[in-house]
């Protein structure tokens, strides 16, 4: 009994033990949640990457995301619904509603609803003659037309000058590489855009912008685990800074600061790249490892994480940056 006893006692300690270590503090800038804005892509999922398949949504941005009528579901069924018979055929419903008024009419003048009828269908002969008439008449306009007129150009629009068409001999040029590009971006949406996700143009990224990027994941962890908004300033935008100032004054309000040391990026990706008047975008999936902890402000004592452990992340950043500046942390997304 006494044996059974011990080995309850050794389970629970077991079980205690991870429980009494300091939690993983996850409390690095931007941690645990996504915020800022990725230009028009704000609503968007970013494209996947080998290091971040997936992604979580911004869910503070003070860009705001707009939904089409078109997709809520009362517009969705009534788009879906099928006309009945008397929408699709309204010469039909306006005869079958006007021999009904003269039946009425009729029976309302003492001459019964046939006399109304018979009245009726006189007038309705009347018309179909007309309407026979009219009808021959315009085939053989028409006839007239297709014979003498000419055809219509069949490269409208190749050219705005209005050149004459190139005969079917003669010698294609071949697609320009602008041309090429052009059918590439009209694609992007529906099937290479799947992947890469480019709806604007590309923007190609260099190796300089790639170093610039670490960079800032580092200097943006340091800034933040100084609480240097000053410093911060040149590194986020302003939507960025007021974030992290709100988390900033949560931390001093708890009497706790957030310590991040030692980050180095693991590996990185880009996900896409685009431009829009004069601002272009870069939207990077990173996996970075550092040493996370929360401390105590009064004592400097660890509340959260493990100083002797590093933990790891994986977070998709995009930067912006004015043509021919710097680039800047614009947004944060977990994944």
């Amino acid at each position: 009994m006494t044996r059974f006893r011990w080995l309850a006692i050794l389970a629970a300690l077991i079980i205690a033990v991870p429980s009494l270590a300091p939690s993983p503090a996850d409390a690095r800038a931007g941690g645990g949640s996504g915020s800022g804005s990725r230009g028009s892509k704000s609503g968007d999922a970013p494209a996947p990457t080998q290091t971040a398949p997936t992604s979580k949504p911004v869910e503070r941005s003070t860009t705001p995301q707009q939904k089409s009528p078109s997709a809520s579901p009362a517009n969705t069924a009534a788009a879906g619904a099928k006309p009945g018979f008397m929408q699709r055929n309204p010469f039909l419903s306006g005869l079958l509603g006007g021999m009904l008024g003269a039946g009425l009419i009729g029976m309302l003048f003492g001459g019964g609803f046939g006399a109304g009828l018979a009245g009726l269908a006189g007038m309705l002969g009347f018309l179909l003659q007309i309407a026979l008439i009219g009808g021959i008449v315009y085939f053989a306009v028409r006839w007239w037309k297709s014979r003498n007129g000419t055809p219509a150009a069949a490269f409208a629009g190749a050219g705005a000058g209005g050149g004459t068409p190139p005969s079917p001999n003669s010698a294609q040029p071949e697609a320009t590489p602008m041309a090429r590009s052009g059918l590439q971006s009209m694609l992007g949406g529906a099937g290479a855009g799947a992947a890469s996700g480019f709806a604007t143009p590309q923007l190609a990224i260099l190796e300089a912008d790639y170093n610039a990027f670490e960079a800032l994941l580092k200097d943006v962890q340091a800034a933040y685990s100084a609480g240097d908004l000053a410093r911060l300033r040149s590194l986020v935008t302003p939507e960025m800074l007021g974030y992290f100032s709100q988390e900033l004054s949560a931390n001093a309000s708890r009497g706790v600061e957030n310590k991040v040391t030692d980050v180095k990026l693991e590996q990185g990706d880009l996900s896409e790249a685009w431009s829009e008047g004069p601002i272009d975008y870069a939207t990077v999936a990173m996996r970075f490892s550092m040493i996370d902890v929360m401390r105590n402000v009064a004592d400097g004592r660890v509340v959260e994480g493990n100083e002797q452990v590093r933990s790891e992340a994986t977070e998709v950043w995009t930067f912006l940056r004015s043509q021919g500046g710097n680039w800047i942390l614009s947004a944060i997304q977990q994944t």
